[in-house]
């Protein structure tokens, strides 16, 4: 048993702090069809290098580690309860040692376990087959893609590539759907795993059983092999791009499988995934519980410091970049000269916050004076020492739309002047940037080891009653970088790059297949 629990505790660590090689060629292909200079390029640097850094520090790549997902196959006689045991202490301590955030919240009251234990955490599945062998793989997909998953009932009426019916062809249509409406939320560059049929329940699983696959495997059913060619090379036209920022690299992957389904029913489902694909899979002898083999893992040295491709074509230009140095307390006149596409180096004092300070905030005061001040949309990783001082672990930016029905108001309300997180906000915040004076400042999504080293220290904490991700965290940080993509003057990179792609996806209307 203690050799299991020391096997689990082994692929949940190297799970969320070493991508597989498979996914980091995926990166190094993109970044090298990238163009330079761009903000996309910038981007998949920035990815890379944190990459590198998490492997070094053996820290978590991305602080959101998700909801675990088991994918076990067992011999027959082999004690599944066992097995679960191992996992869930093995669970308990890769989060006490800063290996996994606490992301177990009771749904009713939101409080969080704080061991990313409870009922539903984490998922296990478990199979039986005929091996003499434990087969066990392991997916950690964060919540900033598991919210662009997203479900399709054929026929359907889809915005840009009109009726998708019940044949090969509505698929189609569904599968680059789901891509543009991702957007830059879920972390792009992205993968997409495809489940066709089944029912609601089961077509989801279809589609999150596919992101098991390898990047490189070949689909052994040719029209869904020839489907996955199609929407891998196409949905890479829709311009979208790393972070939602445009570009050339907007899907990384794309695997499909199907199942039978009811005669009333046609569902498609897809099962979003960042870049930060964490994914990887033992063999385990099951009479002592040793590590038999790796899997997803071929030994091969993944050079990731490629170079993005120079744009060749004379009539484009690369992007100007004006660097912009902020150190709260902020102005109104400082913010109002900025203007989207600045890239924005934070010094000094910044403070966290999420969907539950979000919350609090509307109907109370700050723990503290937030007049000037920066908001972080991240919730990090966090481990205190004996002397009882907590460290930054990871802290990369979690997806800002979620606090849209408050942002404004509460900007507002505490003069707060700039607002960071990923993926872009809405009308409603951009309504209140222009009217109160204030900017949406776009970090790397993923990036928790480059920006958790820009962290110098933690100053305080307060409203720790949230739990670590979502209690207010005030930082001190050094060289702090950002994009401003939502300005005071109404202008949202995010909503231009909503507008082309729609008017990019709308190409694919046609019929494909007869």
């Amino acid at each position: 048993m203690q050799k299991l629990q020391e096997s689990m505790y082994q692929l949940i660590v190297e799970t969320s702090t070493n991508l597989p090689n498979d996914v980091r060629r995926a990166i190094v292909a993109a970044k090298a069809r990238e163009n330079s200079g761009t903000r996309a390029a910038l981007s998949l640097s920035t990815i890379t290098e944190n990459i590198e850094m998490a492997d070094d520090k053996v820290s978590p790549i991305c602080q959101d580690t998700g909801m675990p997902t088991f994918k076990i196959k067992t011999p027959v006689g082999v004690n599944q309860l066992e097995i679960k045991k191992a996992i869930h202490e093995a669970m308990e301590r890769a989060t006490a040692d800063g290996k996994l955030r606490p992301n177990s919240v009771d749904s009713l009251t939101g409080k969080n376990s704080g061991n990313n234990l409870g009922p539903g955490t984490p998922v296990i599945h478990f199979d039986q087959w005929e091996k003499d062998y434990i087969d066990v793989r392991l997916i950690l997909k964060g919540g900033g893609c598991e919210n662009k998953n997203i479900q399709y009932s054929l026929p359907a009426e889809l915005e840009g590539l009109g009726r998708a019916g019940r044949d090969l062809d509505g698929i189609r249509k569904c599968i680059l759907h789901s891509v543009y409406q991702a957007q830059g939320q879920g972390c792009s560059a992205g993968f997409i795993g495809v489940g066709i049929g089944g029912d609601r329940t089961t077509s989801y699983t279809l589609a999150k059983e596919q992101l098991f696959r390898t990047v490189d495997d070949v689909n052994p059913i040719e029209e869904l092999r020839n489907l996955e060619d199609y929407i891998l090379e196409n949905a890479n036209k829709l311009g979208i791009g790393t972070m939602g920022f445009g570009g050339e690299a907007t899907l990384l992957g794309c695997k499909v499988g199907v199942m039978n389904r009811l005669p009333a029913s046609f569902f498609v489902s897809v099962a979003y995934n960042c870049w930060a694909y964490r994914r990887l899979g033992v063999e385990i002898n099951p009479e002592t519980g040793d590590i038999k083999e790796w899997l997803y893992k071929d030994g091969e040295t993944i050079d990731l410091n490629v170079s993005s491709k120079e744009i060749s074509d004379a009539a484009e230009v690369q992007e100007e970049v004006r660097e912009v140095v902020l150190e709260a307390p902020i102005t109104e006149e400082k913010i109002r000269e900025l203007k989207v596409g600045d890239v924005v180096i934070i010094n000094g004092i910044m403070h966290t916050g999420r969907d539950a300070i979000h919350h609090h905030l509307m109907d109370h005061d700050a723990p503290i004076d937030l007049n000037g001040q920066i908001i972080y949309h991240c919730g990090p990783v966090m481990l205190k020492d004996d002397q009882g001082e907590w460290h930054v672990k990871a802290a990369g930016p979690t997806t800002s739309i979620r606090e849209e029905p408050y942002q404004g108001d509460i900007m507002k309300k505490f003069g707060i002047r700039a607002v960071m997180g990923k993926g872009g906000m809405g009308p409603k915040t951009l309504k209140a940037l222009q009217e109160h004076g204030g900017v949406y400042l776009n970090a790397i999504g993923g990036a928790a080891q480059y920006y958790a080293d820009r962290i110098k220290q933690v100053q305080g904490v307060d409203l720790m009653e949230f739990g670590i991700p979502e209690a207010m965290w005030h930082l001190e940080v050094e060289g702090f970088a950002a994009i401003v993509t939502m300005d005071s003057h109404g202008n949202s990179l995010h909503a231009d790059v909503a507008k082309t792609s729609l008017e990019k996806l709308e190409q694919f209307k046609e019929r494909v297949y007869n």
